[in-house]
């Protein structure tokens, strides 16, 4: 208890910090949003009157305040330009980039783990060199190249095995399911590819550590083989460190799949930040950004719990130093 009370107040301060920096980095950007908002041949007085709506007219300090006590009631503010709340917005381009990088990590998972457990338990040197090419050719692919080539193969209508859709998500959303499944495939299995090598690479080296490790050689005395010693108790000492590594990937692709999203025109949380960024719409962006920080911070809470539960030596440890 006394560790998840440390965590949450280490959350919330850093909450606090990174919405004061989000907040003054997006009012040094050149240019007015109540100029773009009012058009480029309206008169002054129209700017004016526009900025004292807005409330750009005031104090930045009084501007921040209105802003963070809007945030702690759950209002993240409704767009300049469009007039919707923010958190419709980001609600509904979540709803393509979250299911595509759930996607993402799926395949990643399938392709990373069991791969990166044969190039750890392979006996030859040739199998265990091309384990390693595969890795390093995975994980060095851009992921603009990778997408392009996942088209020229599997995009209907210009792939030579035209399979999935290359453009466009259904306007209707997930009503469609089938239809909107299928235009995440091709995105999904770009970005999985590429994450499923670097998560390889992590299986091989955790596991590589434990191989002479007392732990594996207890575990083949009780008359396990050599191979299910690695996949049974060496997989369990090394989930720690691939669950924590499996979540910050995840926080991260959340930007990373920015490119994805605009190959494919993809409605998601990227596309939509660079639109409101080029818009000048601060109040979607900093409310965009803030979720998106506060989106990081969660996932690193949840993985020091998981990492607490899964790796028990962690509580002994701070019981000793209690």
């Amino acid at each position: 208890m006394r560790f998840l009370l440390r965590r949450l107040a280490l959350f919330v301060a850093a909450l606090i910090v990174i919405s004061g920096v989000i907040f003054m980095a997006l009012r040094v950007l050149p240019g007015d949003v109540a100029s773009v908002m009012a058009g480029m041949n309206s008169p002054p007085s129209r700017v004016a009157a526009l900025r004292s709506q807005l409330g750009l007219d005031r104090p930045l300090a009084q501007q921040y305040l209105d802003w963070a006590g809007a945030l702690l009631h759950g209002d993240f503010g409704v767009s300049m330009l469009t007039g919707r709340t923010i958190s419709a917005q980001v609600g509904a381009r979540a709803s393509v980039t979250f299911p595509l990088i759930a996607m993402g990590i799926a395949i990643a998972l399938l392709i990373g783990i069991p791969l990166g457990c044969a190039s750890s338990l392979a006996r030859s040197e040739r199998l265990r060199t091309l384990f390693h090419a595969l890795a390093i050719v995975g994980g060095s692919i851009p992921a603009l190249w990778g997408g392009l080539l996942l088209i020229l193969l599997l995009g209907k209508g210009v792939g030579l095995i035209g399979l999935f859709p290359s453009q466009g998500f259904p306007q209707e959303g997930w009503a469609a399911f089938p239809r909107a499944l299928s235009s995440l495939a091709l995105p999904a299995l770009a970005v999985g590819i590429i994450v499923g090598a670097g998560l390889m690479r992590y299986t091989r080296a955790a596991l590589g550590e434990l191989l002479s490790s007392s732990a594996i050689d207890m575990a083949m005395a009780c008359g396990m083989t050599r191979t299910r010693a690695m996949l049974t108790v060496g997989l369990r000492l090394a989930m720690p460190q691939l669950v924590s590594v499996i979540g910050l990937t995840f926080a991260e692709m959340i930007t990373g799949v920015m490119v994805i999203e605009n190959l494919f025109d993809l409605p998601g949380l990227g596309e939509g930040l660079i639109t409101d960024v080029g818009n000048r719409d601060l109040i979607a962006v900093q409310g965009e950004l803030f979720m998106l920080a506060a989106f990081f911070l969660a996932i690193g809470l949840i993985v020091d719990l998981l990492h607490r539960a899964l790796d028990p030596r962690l509580n002994d440890a701070e019981g000793r130093e209690l």
